[in-house]
């Protein structure tokens, strides 16, 4: 099962972006809150909601092959 892990900075547009181990986009690993392992993004951004409400897929993550549809907890 994938990693996941949110970034605790928050991007432009208030959102916290969630990200799979491995992504190209991948923040520092110190600006990066671990989630666990999860089946797909969904669940993880879920589990990121818990910490900062306004959380959302990292659009690269969810376009190659984690998720074809992105949901916003």
């Amino acid at each position: 099962m994938p990693r996941y892990y949110v970034n605790m900075l928050m991007q432009p547009d208030g959102l916290h972006e969630v990200h799979k181990a491995g992504c190209d986009r991948f923040p520092n690993f110190e600006d990066v809150l671990p989630l666990g392992e999860f089946t797909d993004i969904e669940y993880a951004v879920r589990e990121a909601a818990k910490t900062f409400p306004q959380s959302a897929p990292c659009k690269h993550c969810s376009r190659v092959g984690v998720l074809s549809k992105t949901a916003h907890a």
